[in-house]
């Protein structure tokens, strides 16, 4: 059974269709990438899944439940979550207040002290800096923390979007390390990224989307053995 399920989901801007029939599975354990050039409808297709956006149709399922018409906050206690693009922190809170707002729910309450130490674990800096406003923290440390903020929701699915954005070449490497990890401890991973190599590299399966549908798809070895993708997004 599939942790998470996405079959033939349509969604508009008002007349503007973003997405057409998109489909796709991720299985429990599995790192799924999807690639493709700006403005294609990869961010549109996590904000549909985690329900800050509606489709117009089609149906997405989490653990074989359908949650195309769930609040976002019913999403996350499932096990969902978002770590969107431009991290989105509360730049006037401590690193600690951040990662606490991570840890809403009853469940994640209960073993909130254990999620922190695992998010010190992975990223040793937030440690360092625990009492220390988000907002003046560096671009590096400010995605370790968004990053941080979704693991504390003790998610078994974690869609990232963008998360090397604006980071050097060694905090790059640093990040996916870290993703790695994480799933390596049993958590899927849904991942937008415009680093392909790095995304395409370390996935299981990945999907290729142009202009709001699903162009290509195929395991991550394969996608980067394609001579399309190593022309287009490669440059090779």
């Amino acid at each position: 059974m599939p942790v998470l399920s996405v079959k033939d989901v349509d969604v508009s801007y008002g007349d503007l269709q973003a997405l057409r029939g998109i489909t796709f599975d991720v299985m429990a354990g599995e790192v799924i990438s999807i690639v493709g050039s700006n403005g294609s409808g990869k961010s549109t297709t996590l904000r549909t899944i985690s329900g800050i956006l509606r489709a117009k149709q089609g149906s997405i399922r989490f653990l074989d439940t359908e949650i195309s018409w769930a609040a976002p906050s019913k999403i996350v206690e499932m096990g969902v979550s978002h770590v969107p693009e431009g991290r989105q922190l509360f730049p006037n809170m401590s690193v600690l207040e951040n990662l606490e707002m991570g840890s809403q729910f009853p469940h994640t309450q209960k073993h909130k002290a254990d999620t922190i130490e695992m998010v010190f674990d992975f990223f040793p800096r937030l440690e360092e800096r625990l009492n220390q406003k988000a907002g003046t923290l560096s671009g590096g440390e400010q995605q370790m923390l968004a990053i941080g903020r979704g693991l504390m929701s003790q998610p078994k699915l974690m869609m990232l979007d963008e998360p090397s954005l604006g980071l050097s070449p060694l905090l790059v490497s640093t990040i996916f390390e870290i993703i790695h990890k994480i799933n390596e401890r049993g958590t899927s991973i849904l991942l937008i990224e415009q680093n392909v190599y790095h995304a395409l590299n370390m996935s299981t399966r990945g999907y290729v989307m142009e202009n709001g549908e699903i162009a290509l798809q195929d395991t991550g070895e394969g996608l980067l053995n394609n001579p399309h993708i190593r022309k287009t997004y490669l440059g090779l």
